[in-house]
């Protein structure tokens, strides 16, 4: 049975070896695949994670901006907070995918020795190797089929927000501030934490 191969750099950026980056590596290089496109050197994909946060699948995420390049740095990676084993990748001019973790292989994933330490409140890290490892290896031979559900998204529609280089300095701390984010408190131009914003309150204009 084939194995498929996790660059070493990956778990290093990761942090620890565990099943769930290389379930998003897989999934980030699938989606590629059935997008026709390449790792992403700028801003082209556009990852929507169904992810939450406390539970042990988030790590996920890291493994898809690993394979992917779709990065939370360069702003292309967003969580839904749906608590889903799920992600959607979008690009431009290619369309977008929903890819999910099946049941049945998480069902499978439950009983193995790496959760009942993970359960005991045991860091990924602290856990022996070798239990790591087999739980990783389960991973790395399981067969696309196995491990997802692959749903084309033909009407999925996105509009990236454009970039922009403008900065101005809040009226009250003084610190730069993107105008798309600045408010109006008082008559000033304020940052968020300075305005004490809320949904009353008026965003300011962006220049033309």
């Amino acid at each position: 049975m084939k194995k498929f191969n996790i660059p070493e750099w990956a778990y290093e950026f990761h942090g620890h070896k565990c099943p769930f980056m290389p379930i998003g590596f897989r999934m980030g290089k699938l989606a590629m695949e059935k997008l026709g496109v390449s790792q992403s050197l700028n801003h082209e994909m556009h990852v929507f994670s169904e992810m939450g946060i406390a539970h042990p699948q988030g790590c996920m995420q890291d493994g898809i901006m690993a394979s992917t390049g779709a990065t939370f740095g360069k702003g292309m990676i967003e969580k839904l907070y749906y608590g889903k084993v799920a992600a959607t990748f979008w690009y431009p001019s290619k369309g977008a995918v929903r890819i999910f973790l099946k049941n049945e292989f998480a069902d499978k994933l439950t009983p193995h020795e790496f959760f009942k330490y993970r359960k005991q409140g045991v860091e990924p890290s602290e856990i022996p190797e070798d239990v790591r490892q087999d739980i990783i290896n389960m991973v790395l031979i399981a067969s696309e089929k196995e491990l997802f559900t692959v749903k084309m998204l033909p009407d999925f529609d996105y509009k990236p927000v454009k970039g922009s280089f403008l900065k101005s300095k809040c009226e009250q701390c003084g610190e730069y501030v993107f105008e798309r984010y600045l408010r109006v408190r008082e008559g000033k131009k304020v940052c968020i934490p300075c305005s004490e914003h809320n949904n009353s309150e008026v965003t300011m204009p962006r220049p033309k």
